[in-house]
């Protein structure tokens, strides 16, 4: 199918909003602080803050810039705030006030009228008339002016890049990572926003897609610092309908409680922290304003520094399970039933949060696995997966070298081990929510990885067989990328072998694109994993993640109208070309004279159209009315078909008989597995190389280093499939 990268907006469709707009704040903090913004109307939003340290701060943020929003919604970039006045009413709760030493305070970033990048603090309470928690604000930024006092330093209002405003805990301390007394809980609404004067407006891209087809998954760890109104705006504008997939994340759902021993961990009951809280409850609720069902992810995967020591998988060693990001997350061991217990609890936490708002109970278990490092070490070694995998458990160095029958029954068993954990999981949500779908995603590279043959023992357990889950969810992007579809293929028989879930019970997820720089050449194989799946008879495809999809302006566009005429009989012209026949190939070619009389020649074709005349080979009334007939069945020229040329048929040269090392078509990286079948003209470095898409079957050979190659298959348009990628 067909889709875009979109870098700008051009000439798509586009309105106007009020500069400020709630929707488009954006909040952000250090760990282990935790804050959200929601919109609670057209002019109003609020702020919920969770603080731990003395020093952490808060910021309540508006670009000038919006590099979050797909470049096809994303508003306008406009610095200039001169003779622009923002206003608003204030209400906080439990945080520091407006009239407090390093209350909320406006820091303004940009230039000063030399050009020279300035920082403004631009004190609120100085704006304000009411209560220290309870005020109407009012800032003109041609009349803005910074400090504790007024008269201040005026601020230049025509260069701002972005400007936020802090929300700390009364006692703040600049820098300070001393506990506070207690957790602070506080908010802020920020109410009546109202933009005048010269810069009030932006431009805002406003388009709406048509429904594609495919669906979109959300990650709150990406996109906690935006609104959830802001985030659902753009999964409709983008043509995605029906289904979000959204992943609750690792690192900013939990609320963080201090141990005894002075470490800041999750709370084993699995309580959700208010800004987290508040946030999956407007987003479920606008979900449902627009008729999206939302499969809510939880993993078994933690945020390292909030995760008890004894609920960490750990290597032989006793290395703990880490995984690759920076700062890392930890695998929680199935066998730790704390650690069991918490992600349950979590679990039940969100299923609440859709039952309040009205929307169907959909829970998907992500990815449950036991790490394995990149040495190749799987991590059954914490102190209770001994204990319950036998006691004196055979010691698997690298999973990556052949194992003994000890080491692969011990693999079993932590396969069923893991397998009894999610079906305890799947368990405490159908008695929660009787109506619930549990799904299971599954990552197919890592644990069908070729050079891990024995990995699928523990992590694609049999206990996982349907129907131990409602819906089976695939992801295989890593394959995807490396043309890796014999692996892809394989992976595909063996789950469907393994655990027998209907095409129309599995799911398909196709991404990601980690790396900005990647997007060109990784968006094209993510698109087509989208069209490949479909093919299958995959229904429910999604787009792994809205975060990467709006960086990159990724686009599906909607399916068009199928041709019903094919374009094609494969049929071949029913008389033999003879010696009187003419043929001819032809190139476009463009020629540039310059003044100097020399010139510039562009290739326009990259292959010959040919042309022949077949008159000479019609000899009697007979044929000529049988090539009418055919002609006419053609519809004309509406038609391809089949022809021989009599000049050059063959990969021997231009008639000989072929061989298997005629002509090279590729080489192996032990990965790919489709190969296309082509010839080359002339030598050297620049061949002219032409396809053959519609080759005579039977007269197909192949060869590896020059010996003849078995276990292929020939597709369609001269496609050459192997069973198992050639080796490098």
């Amino acid at each position: 199918m067909a889709f875009w990268l979109a870098r700008e907006r051009r000439d798509q469709e586009s309105r106007f909003l009020q500069r400020f707009d709630p929707r488009f704040w954006t909040v952000d903090f250090p760990r282990p602080a935790m804050a959200s913004v929601i919109t609670t109307s057209p002019d109003s939003m609020r702020v919920d803050v969770e603080l731990h340290h003395k020093g952490e701060l808060v910021g309540l943020i508006w670009d000038s810039i919006d590099a979050i929003d797909h470049p096809l919604l994303a508003y306008e970039t406009n610095r200039d705030y001169s003779n622009t006045i923002l206003s608003f009413d204030w209400r906080s709760e439990r945080l520091a006030t407006l009239d407090q030493p390093n209350g909320p305070t406006l820091t303004i970033e940009g230039r000063d009228a030399a050009g020279q990048p300035r920082t403004w603090y631009v004190r609120l309470w100085n704006y304000a008339t009411g209560t220290n928690e309870n005020a109407s604000v009012t800032l003109p930024f041609s009349q803005l002016e910074s400090g504790w006092t007024l008269p201040g330093e005026p601020i230049n209002p025509a260069d701002i890049d972005r400007m936020f405003i802090s929300l700390v805990a009364p006692g703040f301390e600049p820098g300070s990572e001393e506990p506070l007394d207690s957790r602070v809980a506080g908010y802020v609404r920020i109410s009546g926003i109202k933009c005048d004067g010269r810069h009030a407006m932006l431009e805002l891209g406003d388009v709406r897609l048509p429904e594609h087809g495919e669906q979109i998954a959300t990650a709150y760890d990406d996109q906690y610092n935006q609104s959830p109104s802001r985030i659902v705006r753009s999964i409709v504008g983008l043509g995605y309908r029906n289904e979000v997939l959204h992943y609750v994340g690792m690192s900013h759902f939990p609320r963080l409680g201090y141990t005894d021993q002075g470490d800041l961990h999750v709370l084993e009951e699995g309580t959700i922290c208010t800004p987290a809280a508040q946030w999956h409850r407007s987003f479920y609720d606008l979900c449902r304003k627009f008729e999206f069902e939302v499969i809510s992810s939880i993993s078994y995967e933690l945020f390292d520094d909030y995760c008890p020591e004894p609920w960490k998988q750990r290597t032989s060693s006793g290395e703990p399970a880490l995984t690759g990001w920076v700062p890392p997350s930890t695998l929680l061991s199935p066998a730790n039933p704390d650690a069991m217990a918490w992600v349950q609890a979590s679990a039940l936490k969100f299923a609440t949060f859709h039952q309040q708002e009205n929307i169907p109970v959909r829970i998907q278990i992500g990815e449950p696995w036991w790490w394995v490092t990149p040495s190749g070490e799987i991590c059954l070694y914490d102190d209770l997966a001994r204990i319950a995998l036998g006691g004196d458990l055979p010691v698997i160095n690298d999973i990556r070298s052949p194992l003994a029958q000890d080491q692969r029954d011990l693999l079993d068993d932590a396969g069923s081990l893991l397998a009894q954990s999610t079906a305890e999981f799947t368990q405490v949500i159908r008695a929660h929510a009787p109506d619930a779908e549990v799904l299971l995603l599954a990552f197919t590279p890592t644990i069908l990885a070729d050079d891990m043959p024995d990995l699928y023992r523990a992590n694609l357990p049999d206990g996982w067989a349907y129907p131990a889950f409602d819906r089976l969810q695939l992801e295989d992007y890593d394959w995807l990328t490396a043309g890796a579809d014999a692996l892809r293929r394989s992976a595909y028989s063996l789950v469907d072998q393994r655990l027998e879930y209907p095409v129309e019970l599995t799911d398909y997820l196709a991404g990601f694109v980690l790396d900005p720089t990647d997007a060109e050449d990784l968006w094209p194989f993510f698109d087509d994993g989208l069209d490949e799946a479909r093919n299958r008879g995959i229904g429910r495809r999604f787009v792994w993640a809205l975060p990467q999809v709006a960086r990159d302006g990724y686009t599906r566009l909607a399916p068009t109208e199928e041709n019903p005429m094919e374009a094609f009989d494969d049929v071949l012209y029913p008389f033999a070309l003879g010696r009187n026949t003419s043929v001819a190939p032809e190139f476009s070619t463009a020629v540039a004279v310059t003044a100097s009389g020399f010139e510039n020649r562009n290739s326009l074709w990259s292959d010959a159209r040919m042309h022949f005349d077949v008159g000479p080979g019609i000899r009697s009334e007979a044929e000529l009315a049988e090539l009418i007939a055919f002609f006419r069945a053609r519809r004309g020229a509406a038609k391809g078909f089949r022809i021989s040329d009599p000049f050059d048929h063959s990969s021997s040269g231009m008639t000989g008989t072929p061989t298997a090392t005629d002509q090279w078509v590729g080489i192996g990286d032990g990965l790919r597995s489709d190969f296309a079948l082509r010839k080359s003209y002339g030598s050297g470095d620049d061949p002219q190389q032409r396809p053959i898409t519609r080759p005579r079957n039977e007269t197909v050979l192949i060869s590896i280093d020059g010996a003849p190659a078995s276990g292929w298959s020939l597709l369609p348009k001269g496609i050459v499939r192997f069973d198992v990628a050639p080796p490098s």
